[in-house]
């Protein structure tokens, strides 16, 4: 027990010595403009599939699961509003960002993993190119702006999931459905939440990079720094959205 908590303040310690050197090196010009475009469409276009479908499935099934609790009080036109609230301040959010830390924190964990064992990356140094800025600044940033842009479609994906599943059982006008799903959303609804997101993005980033950077010699460090890299973004999501909630909550910004 003694040595777990030991090993994972020294790995925090030096994620946050690799942060550090990251921010110094990214203040530095020039920009890596290119490959972080290219980045941000591979780990976008590869992620949107599967969130599209989880994002579906979820708005259809917290629909079909919530409906029956609302009949029995006579509020089942309140359906809408609630699958809509839930799915805004915080389903949404949050199971769009663990999706993306399994398929994008694997990807790049095992991927600049894989350029450790091989040395490529210490052949990129060795020819003039800043590593850090073009192979960790670029991927970092590409997650960061490209998580809020998923989950916003995300969002969407799943809203259209309730509106097929509050027809299954009766019949309402798309107008009329976003009409009652918008009105209870309020400002401190969407900003918060989404706000929250870039970090989010920052933490699958950061922490995928440094894994997969610093992984150890041998192919199966590979899959280690992959596996690593997905659980421990994972438990920063949820550590990262409590603080959020805390705060929200510190401050009056939850309306209910």
């Amino acid at each position: 027990m003694k040595e777990g908590i030991l090993f994972f303040i020294k790995d925090l310690k030096e994620l946050t010595r690799f942060t550090n050197d990251l921010f110094r090196q990214m203040a530095k010009a020039p920009f890596e403009a290119r490959e972080f475009f290219k980045q941000s469409y591979i780990l976008g276009y590869n992620t949107l599939p599967l969130i599209a479908i989880t994002a579906f499935i979820l708005g259809l099934v917290i629909t079909l699961q919530s409906r029956p609790v609302l009949v029995d009080f006579g509020a089942e036109s309140l359906l809408p509003g609630m699958v809509s609230v839930s799915i805004v301040r915080e389903i949404g959010p949050v199971v769009t960002a663990l999706i993306c830390a399994g398929k994008m924190g694997s990807g790049i964990g095992a991927e600049l993993g894989s350029m450790k064992v091989t040395e490529q990356i210490d052949a990129m140094e060795v020819s003039g190119t800043n590593p850090m800025k073009y192979l960790v600044g670029s991927r970092v940033l590409a997650t960061t702006f490209m998580l809020p842009i998923l989950i916003f479609f995300a969002d969407g994906i799943a809203f259209f999931g309730s509106f097929i599943a509050v027809n299954l059982h009766g019949s309402i006008s798309p107008s009329l459905f976003l009409t009652d799903a918008f009105a209870p959303l309020h400002f401190f609804d969407v900003v918060p939440a989404t706000i929250k997101t870039f970090f989010f993005g920052f933490a699958i980033g950061i922490i995928s990079c440094y894994k997969g950077y610093k992984s150890e010699a041998g192919t199966e460090s590979v899959g280690k720094a992959a596996n690593s890299a997905v659980v421990m973004s994972s438990v920063a999501i949820f550590i990262i959205d409590l603080i959020a909630v805390q705060l929200q909550q510190t401050f009056g910004l939850i309306k209910f």
